[in-house]
């Protein structure tokens, strides 16, 4: 999705640029720059495939997840696949396998803080 253009608003008094894609929604800044794991899982077994691949920016990555379904087999759709996309610190471009175990590495040590409480 190309940006469309730039509009200047203000948060807390303080002003701040955010960008229009084409599908009239706002993006921040953040948004534009941060990266994003988009993941595949099957939703009938609640399997994980794992991490497919790291992108830079939301609307990369969105255009990615939208190739990605548009490319699924109508078997592999019917038998549960999806694919998501979940923001992450993960570098854009890495190794999905070595995403997979970071971010479970990282889902595992939320989920152990979670218990401590």
């Amino acid at each position: 999705m190309p940006v469309r253009k730039l509009t200047t608003g203000t948060l807390r008094g303080k002003p701040r640029l955010f960008r229009q894609n084409t599908n009239g929604e706002f993006l921040t800044r953040d948004e534009s720059r941060a990266c994003y794991a988009l993941i595949r899982h099957n939703v009938r077994t609640y399997e994980s495939a794992g991490v497919v691949q790291v992108i830079h920016g939301k609307e990369n990555a969105e255009a990615t997840m939208k190739q990605f379904k548009e490319s699924q087999s109508s078997a592999d759709g019917h038998e549960g696949w999806r694919y998501f996309l979940e923001k992450t610190e993960l570098r854009a471009g890495m190794n999905p396998a070595e995403a997979t175990n970071l971010r479970q590495r990282d889902l595992e040590i939320r989920e152990a803080k979670e218990l401590e409480k």
